[in-house]
């Protein structure tokens, strides 16, 4: 699925409790707007370097000044971590485009405490620091070689729903057993499509779809978000779905969900029942967690916290006990192991930690120098947060598994606003191949929206797009062998969220834009 449009850069200090009030909120001195012209001592900056780590350290990885430019660290970043400590500036007011159920959750995690955490002396000498320190620019990406626009070994074939005016795709899944493609659209529809792209049946959902899986034997599960936009209403599910009725006993049918984006499903505490594994993305609040045999009652909290995006369910320490590797965005950007210990218990090894700027998407796991450990491939590219400006350190990463769950960064391709790659053997040439999406960046070239990586040997890679690319913006990608001639095909879905991106591509000539794109691979 997707990552959210927005994240909070600094998720900061939600262990406070108690609650605002309501009566108190917003009438206390507003500390003095930031000014780029404002001079102190050096020793001031310095001492903000240390008041910024023992801050900032408190809820996620410190993040250097050199990761964003002097103007979105100075009118838009620390504005928001000043929020977070219970600071207030003129003309400001964090709540005011709320909704009042939002409203009332905000107040209720005391996101924005009423009480200063920090001193306005203090304050300035942190923002001294940042200003001092960070570049004029962002910081370019390291040079690569020129993507070629031409990809021969792929034809496309755009896809247009009816009744859908404007793409809005979050969900791809091909289920190979029925050779039908899943296409979910946040306005609340899922699509299935046969291997010839018509359609065959339509459910129209709570919300926006997410994710779905294809048990054996029984009907497909499709979990939807609740609210699309960032939110911490719990109102995601997870659901059966079929036109034809379905016995009691085999019902899913999980409520108050709080804004999940992904699920998977294994038997986790070894009893013969397969249990439901839920990434609860939420945005301020959320959680990664497991339902026993897909009972809400039994539910088992792995993490308490928001950013829960992607999990995968594999014996890593080889002891015949699923663990569990996962992916957390939302400022704590991380990569975990959660170890089986049976009986239900869990325990944490961190892999990977990213600042929060690094807007971490997507994994896999994949064996990709076939020394027989799983290897990661990560993209990292969320750009719709306080920081929309080009980072020369999104893109594409593979870290090697050196046999004990410990990993390396191998190779890193720079793409902006990267959401999703995967890993296969496109070409048939015995290695694996990388396709890649970015989606959180207003490019250059918009058919750079889709990335070829043909794998050359050592991990050097040629970068191929082609040009039919340019008519969408990519949110979702699957992969699957569509028309069934034993090679992998490609499938982008794309997303608009606003009609400045629409008329963005009208403006370099784009005149249609379908949901889909579906690359077939010609290979033989």
């Amino acid at each position: 699925m997707m990552r959210t449009p927005e994240k909070g850069l600094f998720l900061s200090f939600l262990i406070w409790s108690g609650c605002l009030s309501a009566n108190l909120a917003w009438k206390r001195p507003e500390v003095n707007a930031i000014v780029f012209t404002q001079k102190l001592p050096a020793d001031s900056v310095a001492e903000g370097k240390l008041l910024a780590k023992d801050y900032c350290q408190r809820c996620h990885l410190f993040p250097e000044p050199a990761l964003l430019d002097k103007n979105t660290w100075v009118t838009s970043v620390l504005p928001n971590m000043g929020e977070r400590l219970g600071l207030r500036f003129a003309g400001q007011n964090p709540l005011a485009d709320l909704i009042p159920e939002e409203e009332k959750i905000i107040r209720q995690l005391n996101i924005y405490p009423e009480t200063p955490l920090i001193s306005e002396a203090e304050w300035k000498k942190i923002v001294a620091y940042y200003q001092h320190e960070a570049p004029v620019q962002p910081l370019p990406q390291v040079a690569q070689k020129p993507v070629s626009d031409s990809l021969s070994m792929f034809s496309g074939q755009y896809v247009s729903l009816e009744n859908i005016a404007v793409p809005k795709t979050t969900l791809l899944k091909f289920d190979a057993t029925t050779s039908q493609l899943y296409v979910g659209d946040d306005q609340n529809a899922l699509i299935t499509l046969d291997i010839a792209m018509q359609p065959k049946e339509n459910f129209w959902i709570d919300s926006a779809p997410t994710d779905i899986d294809f048990p054996e034997n029984a009907a497909p599960r499709l979990l939807t978000i609740g609210v699309f936009k960032p939110s911490d209403q719990r109102t995601g599910r997870l659901m059966s779905v079929s036109k034809a009725a379905i016995p009691t006993q085999e019902i899913v049918n999980i409520q108050q969900l709080p804004r999940p984006v992904h699920f998977t499903s294994g038997d986790l505490n070894m009893d013969g029942k397969a249990d439901a594994l839920i990434s609860g993305f939420g945005n301020h609040s959320g959680k990664l967690f497991w339902l026993d045999d897909f009972k809400s009652e039994k539910e088992h909290i792995l993490k308490e916290l928001p950013g829960a995006r992607k999990t995968e369910i594999f014996d890593f320490n080889k002891d015949k006990k699923p663990d569990i590797i996962a992916l957390m965005a939302q400022a704590r950007e991380e990569i975990s192991i959660f170890y089986n210990f049976g009986n239900g218990k869990f325990r944490e090894k961190v892999l990977l930690q990213f600042p929060p700027s690094y807007g971490m998407a997507y994994f896999e796991l994949v064996d990709f120098n076939k020394d027989g450990f799983q290897d990661i491939l990560a993209t990292n590219g969320d750009n719709w947060d306080l920081s929309p400006v080009a980072k020369n350190y999104h893109g594409v990463r593979l870290y090697l598994n050196d046999g004990k769950d410990n990993f390396k960064l191998a190779w890193f391709y720079p793409l902006h606003g990267a959401s999703k790659a995967v890993a296969r053997d496109f070409d048939r040439d015995g290695d694996l191949d990388i396709a890649a999406i970015s989606f959180y960046s207003d490019l250059e070239n918009p058919a750079h929206g889709f990335i070829y990586l043909s794998n050359e040997g050592k991990l050097t890679f040629n970068a191929y797009s082609t040009p039919p690319a340019a008519a969408g913006k990519w949110l979702t990608m699957e992969v699957g062998d569509l028309d069934q001639d034993g090679d992998f095909d490609i499938i982008l879905g794309s997303y608009f969220h606003t009609i400045g991106e629409i008329t963005s591509l009208m403006a370099r000539g784009t005149t249609s834009f379908p949901q889909l794109l579906v690359l077939k691979n010609l290979k033989r």
